[in-house]
């Protein structure tokens, strides 16, 4: 059986966004401009360093992310929205985007299409598992997204990736999660990053 996986940046003190996320500042107070560049400049600035992980990230064969991570708009679809990362985002397979708001198949170049889910976590799962065939399922995020999927014991392998920046609150990873014993099989520190994998038991 394929593997749910999450690969998920976060400060030193737990957050993958800081308060006062808006359209322009999808971060929040972030350590930096609130673009998301604090946590995720190991991905841009040194990926060859981090080539390893990486090249794990897009190695699914579907993802799952939550509303707030494909966009800012909130409740109906009532603008034109297709995702933060442009004409090709980086997916490049097919991506479940979990919403109470139904929406048509959004499909983008690079071989990315966005499908909406309106039943919930188990429903995303289960297509997603149908759409990925033998290659694993990534829970993509936001934290918000990753503590559901926890919290319902769904995920096999939990990537962190630990940037040294500190948000004083946000939206952290394992709030609402219940008590885990999870088992570290694998950590690697590199410039600006340590990336911890944890197996998390069923």
């Amino acid at each position: 059986m394929t593997k749910v996986t999450c690969d998920l940046s976060i400060s030193a003190d737990g957050c993958a966004a800081g308060h006062g996320q808006t359209e322009e500042r999808p971060f929040g107070d972030d350590g930096g401009d609130g673009s998301g560049a604090a946590l995720h400049a190991w991905m841009f600035d040194t990926p060859e360093e981090n080539r390893a992980e990486l090249d794990l990230m897009a190695g699914a064969g579907a993802y799952i992310m939550g509303r707030n991570m494909f966009g800012p708009v909130r409740g109906g679809w009532d603008r034109e929205w297709n995702g933060w990362w442009g004409e090709d985002p980086p997916f490049h397979a097919p991506v479940f985007v979990l919403t109470h708001h139904p929406r048509d198949p959004q499909p983008m170049a690079g071989g990315t299409t966005f499908h909406f889910v309106t039943d919930g976590i188990g429903a995303a799962l289960a297509r997603a598992r149908e759409a990925a065939g033998d290659a694993d399922v990534a829970v993509a995020g936001g934290a918000a997204t990753v503590n559901q999927f926890l919290a319902a014991g769904l995920i096999d392998e939990l990537r962190l990736h630990i940037v040294p920046v500190v948000f004083g609150g946000g939206t952290r990873l394992f709030e609402g999660v219940p008590p885990l014993r999870l088992e570290q099989v694998g950590s690697r520190a590199a410039s600006g990053v340590t990336h911890v994998t944890y197996r998390v038991p069923r």
